[in-house]
């Protein structure tokens, strides 16, 4: 793939000098991230792991899968469960929510966030207009940034805007590119082999453009990919171990024989029908004429594979303790692995702590994403926000995943020591449910309470006329008072 921008027609001189800087650093970070890309795609060849000891050149081309590179991203990545956004009053923002479902905030998420941890780091950029603002993500291999360290923001960035194209079209180069500034959204666009740049300026301040980032430090505040070189080394490990392990399963399969003392006719059938005299279940021979020695037949000792099971079990260890992956999560059954609830939990505390870690940094980020797509959305800036809308909160679940069981005890245990606690969405949550079913059961209570009301006033008035239909009889059956007392008084 091929980038070359030239002199972009409309586009100033000092973006000019950031877009050449950008390119730049697309363009060092591209071959480490397409190793990476394939250390995490498991497609790593015998012949950047050989020692030239024990794989012969010839088998260079036998290809041996692994999935330790993706385990290592996508266990952490499955812990991280962005859950949407919620006001600071706890509350949920209806315009939030619209620009959610239009851009598929939370699918989009679970794809960035695998981009993120496989490279270091991934893009998020915002655009759009009043009522229609948009949010997308964005994989190294399609963005780049510069950093701005005063600011610790990103100072200006690109990413492409066409369709991805395979990676092995080493001739394609992208035709329309977004080019994000502190005071603009430049839109590049190439025709005929020229560029040209159309502005969209903003009153931001900054690029709306936002880097989720893992591990990151001040030397690298882009982040460090969880398939770093010391975890690359442990992999290429497991793939020369199991190409040693195939090989001498070969061998064990097929174990070496010998005969001593055959004639050379002997020797010359033996050496054409190969496999034939091995799966024969008769080996013949007659005493050698010129030496007058019988052949002697014997069988070498077979290779033995549990040397290379040890070998992947001691790199399995080293990988978890590398990744804080559970030595389960790498294939490998032993008698230390645990064989409790509590063990299994106490396993993946590493894990759940770099959970915890990825769910603070990326809520940094999607805070400041959110500002930026309200304020798109309402039509303002994140300053200018109202007050409800301002200050959003990227709500995450449990990364530790606890059962059901263990979070509804912990629930009904809240219930008693505080008061309405059981009215909330969030105990119907920690019994299990998800918000599709908690939905179904407020809509349901609501209907069902709607009933009762109007059951109770339709009683109340059946009472009341059954009442007045009891007073009114009780009228007409009494005698009048006058006739009563002529009676009497006769």
């Amino acid at each position: 793939m091929e980038l070359n921008f030239g002199i972009v027609e409309g586009l100033p001189d000092e973006e000019q000098r950031q877009l050449k800087e950008l390119k730049y650093i697309y363009d060092y970070h591209r071959t480490t991230n397409r190793k990476k890309r394939r250390y995490y795609n498991g497609k790593i060849t015998l012949q950047e792991v050989n020692l030239g000891i024990a794989l012969p050149y010839g088998i260079r081309r036998l290809q041996i899968g692994c999935s330790w590179g993706a385990k290592t991203v996508d266990v952490l990545a499955s812990r991280s469960m962005f859950d949407g956004f919620v006001t600071e009053n706890g509350t949920k923002s209806e315009h939030m929510d619209a620009i959610m479902r239009r851009n598929h905030l939370i699918a989009e998420y679970n794809k960035a966030v695998k981009e993120e941890l496989k490279y270091g780091c991934a893009f998020a950029a915002v655009s759009g207009k009043e009522k229609n603002a948009r949010v997308r993500f964005y994989s190294p291999h399609c963005a780049a940034a510069s950093w701005d360290a005063a600011e610790g923001r990103i100072k200006c960035g690109f990413a492409f805007e066409d369709d991805r194209r395979d990676e092995s079209d080493i001739t394609w180069s992208p035709e329309h590119v977004n080019f994000y500034t502190e005071t603009a959204i430049w839109v590049l666009d190439r025709e005929g082999g020229h560029w040209h740049a159309t502005e969209y300026p903003h009153k931001f301040g900054e690029p709306l453009m936002v880097a989720l980032t893992w591990d990151a430090t001040n030397d690298k505040p882009f982040g460090q990919s969880r398939l770093k070189e010391p975890v690359r080394r442990l992999i290429e490990g497991y793939v020369r171990t199991v190409a040693n392990a195939t090989i001498g399963l070969e061998f064990a399969t097929s174990p070496q024989k010998y005969l001593l003392g055959i004639t050379d006719e002997q020797y010359d059938v033996l050496i054409d029908n190969k496999f034939k005299q091995y799966v024969g279940s008769v080996l013949l021979g007659t005493t050698n004429p010129e030496t007058g020695e019988k052949p002697s037949f014997g069988q070498l000792t077979q290779g033995n594979i549990e040397p290379h099971v040890q070998m992947l079990r001691m790199l399995a260890t080293q990988y978890s303790a590398a990744t804080g992956l559970a030595v389960t999560d790498v294939g490998v059954v032993n008698d230390a692995n645990p064989t409790s609830s509590e063990a299994i939990i106490a396993q993946s505390q590493t894990l759940i702590l770099m959970a915890e870690q990825l769910n603070r940094t990326n809520g940094d980020a999607l805070y400041r994403i959110g500002k930026m797509a309200l304020a798109i959305e309402l039509g303002s800036t994140p300053g200018e926000l109202p007050d409800n809308e301002k200050e959003i909160i990227a709500h995450f679940k449990n990364p530790a995943m606890p059962s059901v069981a263990s979070t509804t005890d912990a629930a009904l245990k809240i219930a008693t020591a505080r008061e309405g606690f059981a009215q909330t969405d969030i105990f119907l949550e920690m019994i299990g449910f998800d918000q599709a079913d908690i939905r179904r059961i407020r809509a349901q209570e609501q209907r069902a309470k709607g009933s009762n009301i109007l059951t109770e006033e339709f009683d109340d008035e059946n009472i009341d006329e059954s009442m007045g239909a009891v007073h009114n009889q009780n009228v007409q059956n009494q005698p009048e008072s006058g006739g009563s007392n002529a009676g009497v008084g006769a």
